[in-house]
């Protein structure tokens, strides 16, 4: 648009900050189009239903630890003392108008936030999207998931009910577990003995004020840097490491983009009205004394739970502190070495294969088999963590040993992950050995010819051209070797254990995965069955 055929309003501020060559460049940005980008939209828009939703909620939920009587319309509480949080949680439930649904659609698009992160993270790994130049954006969002598991954990302990304050005890018990300064920070938390008065009052405010705050920022980063980088797009004809391929931003992405805000909202308002969640009213207010029978966490707290009811009991003591190592491996050191493997790997990866390029266009899982068996592994290890947090609901619902459930899971925790690599390598090996041979023979056809000698064979027909692309859209690995023992002046090379164990990695990282075959193959292929154009005119009329 001409800036002289903006409207008087946006002139004005034109004229003043020059918007027009701005908005004209960025608002023509190409974005690709694939329904797995949809899973970061979702995220964003949940927390902008969570933004809203919260909003709403702030104006009755009071953050308080005073006791009160209550008085209120749910007659099974009539009379008992609980705190103000507690109080208004019922309050905003029953006694304010649209207050539970409010309520609950706030929880699940909390659950949603959480569950389109971690999926979108898993479509990020698979595909090698986290290559130079996104290893920061990487980083930001792992930050992103983080903050929000932290986020929501914190809401989930505001209302101060049963369950709630049965998650916070536990969390008391794992701050304590931490050697020396355990105490400490337990009493910084929670304002002194468990439970306190404070720490409702504090959790509100890291609650609606300092993680929103960062998550906010590190959004506006992350959305920034796809824009600067350009997004990412799976291979394809025309698609290139220096092209995009797409819609613009304005107007077919923005149009799409707005649609799918209102599906995501419209879906978070239906469950919040149709499917129950943390009904806090029949658990009733926090008592130390008082368990839930059968209390679980939400979803993205169970695998650390499930790795506490893991461990086996037993501590030690020296120089007067005790250390419970059932409680300190399972929560302290576990987690972050997980995550922090997690979020370190495009620089692990990068360094084993020795990939300095930029990357824009994306794997395919299949084409990366050991990076593909180290994912499923490292969801192997967190779904039997996950799976052994319910190991009590398991053993009453199919009336098992629970002992048994927890032996299961501490021999799966090991050897799981370790089988599960192997079967998905070697799967996405055998893929590849399948795409190789499509590539070389044609696709079958189902039809069985005999040849003049008597031997019957399936005739192959070619594929198409756009096949052909996508199944040779990719470099042929380059496994790296050792060093020479000194460099072209004859001094020798430091590091050589190092280079070792490097080339050793790099072996390990590429074995047995299939490469592109050579334009020789190709060629040789093609007289087989005769020259290419042949086979795309095949093709073509077929279709």
């Amino acid at each position: 648009m001409a800036q002289e055929n903006f409207p008087p309003p946006v002139k004005w501020f034109d004229d003043r900050l020059g918007i027009g060559k701005i908005g004209k460049k960025n608002l023509r940005k190409v974005f690709p189009d694939h329904w797995s980008f949809m899973l970061g939209e979702i995220a964003l828009y949940s927390f902008i239903i969570l933004i809203l939703t919260g909003i709403f909620l702030t104006f009755w939920f009071r953050p308080s630890m005073a006791e009160v009587e209550y008085q209120g319309s749910y007659s099974l509480l009539k009379g008992l003392h609980m705190s103000e949080a507690y109080e208004s949680a019922v309050n905003i439930s029953f006694d304010v108008r649209g207050g539970l649904l409010m309520r609950q659609i706030h929880h699940w698009a909390a659950v949603l936030f959480t569950a389109a992160m971690s999926i979108h993270l898993l479509r990020i790994f698979f595909t090698g999207a986290f290559r130079k130049p996104r290893e920061l954006n990487w980083l930001i969002g792992i930050a992103m998931l983080f903050l929000g598991i932290i986020e929501g954990f914190i809401g989930y302990g505001l209302p101060d009910d049963l369950l709630s304050g049965t998650g916070l005890r536990i969390t008391q018990g794992l701050v304590l577990a931490a050697p020396v300064v355990g105490t400490y920070l337990a009493f910084f938390i929670f304002g002194g003995q468990f439970p306190g008065d404070d720490f409702v009052s504090r959790f509100y405010t890291v609650h609606v004020l300092l993680i929103p705050g960062i998550l906010l920022a590190l959004i506006t980063v992350h959305l920034f840097l796809v824009v600067y980088h350009k997004h990412t797009q799976y291979p394809g004809p025309g698609r290139t490491e220096k092209n995009v391929v797409g819609y613009p931003l304005m107007p077919v992405y923005m149009a799409k983009a707005g649609g799918f805000f209102f599906v995501v909202f419209g879906v978070t308002a239906l469950m919040g009205a149709l499917f129950q969640i943390n009904p806090v009213w029949l658990y009733g207010p926090y008592n130390p004394a008082e368990v839930t029978a059968g209390s679980q966490p939400d979803w993205y707290m169970g695998w650390l739970d499930g790795a506490v009811r893991l461990m086996p009991g037993f501590e030690s003591h020296f120089w007067g502190i005790s250390i419970s190592w059932n409680i300190f491996l399972p929560a302290l050191v576990v987690p972050p070495l997980f995550i922090g493997f997690v979020a370190l790997y495009p620089f692990i990866e990068a360094w084993i294969t020795g990939d300095k390029r930029e990357h824009h266009l994306l794997d395919r899982p299949r084409n990366v088999p050991t990076r593909t068996g180290i994912g499923a592994g490292l969801i192997t290890f967190y779904g039997v963590l996950w799976l052994n947090s319910g190991n009590d609901l398991i053993a009453t619902h199919f009336h098992s040993s629970i002992n048994t459930i927890t032996w299961v899971c501490r021999v799966l925790i090991v050897v799981g992950p370790v089988l599960a690599f192997w079967i998905s390598r070697r799967v996405a090996i055998a893929l590849q050995r399948a795409d190789r041979e499509r590539l070389l023979h044609g696709r079958e056809s189902g039809i069985i010819v005999r040849s003049p000698e008597g031997a019957y064979a399936e005739k192959h027909l070619p594929i198409s051209v756009y096949e052909s692309y996508l199944l040779t859209a990719r470099d042929r690995d380059t496994v790296l070797e050792v060093p020479p023992t000194t460099d072209e002046n004859g001094v020798a090379r430091p590091h050589r254990r190092r280079d070792r164990l490097r080339a050793a990695l790099s072996r390990f990282y590429f074995a047995d995965a299939v490469q592109n075959p050579t334009r020789a193959e190709l060629t040789a292929a093609d007289h087989d069955s005769g020259s290419a154009s042949a086979r795309r005119r095949s093709v073509n009329a077929n279709d």
